[in-house]
């Protein structure tokens, strides 16, 4: 089956850029030499802040899926908690093990995880979420495994927050030649294999009320402008390059929070139990909008 086909692409990407293990040791080696004050590790630090209201106590544990590097485990252990890394190949994240990136992975294919129900506290798939052939199947093999919550950062499907381009898909719904030119990446799909699954704020909320869950939370962030060469530019000294990100970025967060466009990247946290006052605290103050799922009247 096609899906099939995906996942076969997937798996031997790293190890067709990477292939041997000392290629692979090479690749973290320039990472901890460019430390952390570059341009790739500003943007990612805009991903991991959306974890931080959920790493305020140090006794939850995390899966984390899709972490190919290991570096989505590496912050949460950072912060105290446990994390198991897991990607669908482990060359990489192995080798991350024998670095002392992370301190456990395995290899797991997000619509079939091995693991017991509710075996996590959180589970966090972070720019993963877009690669699945069939990502609802890996939610739901996401939500059972997880006891509290499982968060996605993954980017934002522009049409249901945009009404020109909404209305445009409407009118224009029996042209379909017209609407592609209009709506350039309506159908993206990447080299590797794999549709780009974008996100929306509507479908979660329908995920969870179908589920029954109690809560869903939203944050909307623009991180996207990493480019090859990031992890080299300074952003302790002066640099145009780093200047010119920071504007463009202020452009995007002012049309944002001025309602003109949405958001680049939408980090959505699906909790399958109401989370105590403080998280919820936390949770608001870093910028999420909490949605309460109301029950189901019909269903005890």
């Amino acid at each position: 089956m096609r899906h099939n086909e995906s996942y076969n692409r997937h798996n031997e990407w790293y190890n067709e850029h990477f292939p041997s293990e000392s290629s692979k040791r090479d690749f973290y080696g320039k990472v901890r030499a460019t430390g952390k004050n570059n341009v790739a590790n500003w943007l990612q630090q805009l991903f991991f802040n959306c974890l931080d209201p959920l790493l305020d106590r140090k006794d939850r544990s995390w899966l984390t899926v899709g972490d190919a590097y290991g570096f989505d485990a590496q912050y949460i252990l950072n912060s105290g908690n446990k994390a198991l890394a897991t990607d669908l190949n482990t060359d990489f994240l192995n080798v991350a093990l024998k670095e002392g990136i992370i301190n456990a992975c395995a290899a797991e294919n997000a619509e079939k995880l091995s693991r017991e129900d509710n075996s996590f506290d959180f589970v966090l798939c972070k720019e993963s979420y877009h690669h699945f052939p069939r990502p609802y199947a890996a939610m739901y093999e996401m939500i059972r495994v997880a006891r509290s919550g499982v968060v996605v950062m993954e980017p934002q499907d522009p049409v249901t927050k945009m009404p020109l381009l909404l209305m445009l898909s409407n009118l224009f719904a029996q042209n379909g030649q017209f609407i592609n030119k209009i709506w350039k990446n309506r159908f993206s799909f990447e080299p590797v294999g794999n549709f780009v699954y974008k996100v929306s704020e509507r479908e979660f909320e329908k995920l969870a009320a179908g589920l029954g869950l109690p809560m869903v939370g939203f944050k909307k962030i623009n991180p996207n402008y990493w480019f090859k060469g990031a992890e080299s530019i300074s952003t302790d000294q002066y640099s145009r390059q780093f200047f010119l990100i920071k504007m463009k970025k202020f452009l995007f967060d002012v049309l944002f929070k001025l309602r003109v466009i949405p958001s680049q990247v939408l980090a959505t946290v699906i909790f399958k139990q109401l989370p105590d006052e403080h998280t919820m605290n936390l949770l608001k103050k870093s910028g999420y909008h909490l949605v309460y799922i109301p029950q189901n009247p019909y269903l005890n």
